[in-house]
């Protein structure tokens, strides 16, 4: 067993996604695997996040979630692999969830490119020490072919926390997070930002008294959201 710091060892589930591989990629993401776009502007209104149904789901620490798209419009919070019905993480249809919140799903239709999972993440808070333990990349790609997009997610922050962040770091020699390419993206009330994370390891920092609300919605890159991305640049 080989250990990255203090905090993890190898191997970690984490370690053996593939990355390379022949899928399209988004231009913007190539040089740090993130783009920070324009903040939300209006915020998403609470009455379309906090009243929705949550499921007990735990990611990244002790969270709950919300599915407002999956893979067959049930609420689910697993990937869209089940035994018999494989498929990639593209495709989604909207849950019960959905017509409870139209500024989320006029926000993802804004898009214009074909998204997979749709969910609110709920976060208790948790320090930045105890958040390196649940740091980990995102099994995104899983059954999708090569030549197809590669599918990446983007943020959008529903509560304002800007003490709170999200933590990235590149995947080192060893299989693990490298805390030499260590960086934070600040989550204040609608920021917003695009992430390759079966590239980056990720973890929210959330030193709070009070948890934290997200949308994570997982999109295919190409065209549409390369232009997408473009007319939402700061």
């Amino acid at each position: 067993m080989t250990q990255a710091g203090h905090w993890l060892t190898a191997p970690h589930w984490s370690s053996d996604l593939p990355y390379a591989d022949q899928h399209r990629r988004s231009a913007a993401l190539e040089a740090i695997g993130y783009v920070i776009l324009r903040d939300v502007d209006p915020p998403i209104p609470e009455s379309e996040f906090r009243p929705l149904e949550y499921m007990d789901w735990k990611s990244g620490g002790d969270t709950n979630f919300a599915p407002i798209a999956t893979a067959d419009g049930r609420l689910d919070c697993r990937g869209f692999w089940k035994p018999g019905d494989e498929r990639p993480d593209k495709g989604g249809q909207f849950t019960s969830n959905a017509a409870q919140c139209p500024t989320i799903v006029d926000l993802l239709r804004s898009v214009d490119a074909d998204f997979g999972r749709v969910r609110v993440i709920k976060l208790e808070p948790q320090s930045y020490e105890y958040a390196l333990t649940q740091i980990h990349r995102d099994d995104n790609n899983r059954f999708n072919p090569e030549g197809d997009g590669w599918v990446v997610r983007m943020w959008v922050e529903l509560t304002d926390f800007p003490d709170s962040s999200m933590i990235l770091m590149e995947q080192g020699p060893d299989g693990l997070p490298d805390p030499a390419t260590e960086a934070r993206i600040p989550l204040h009330r609608g920021s917003r930002f695009i992430l390759d994370t079966q590239r980056l390891w990720h973890v929210v920092s959330h030193p709070a008294n009070a948890p934290r609300y997200a949308l994570i919605s997982s999109f295919e890159s190409g065209p549409a959201l390369d232009r997408y991305i473009a007319s939402q640049l700061p």
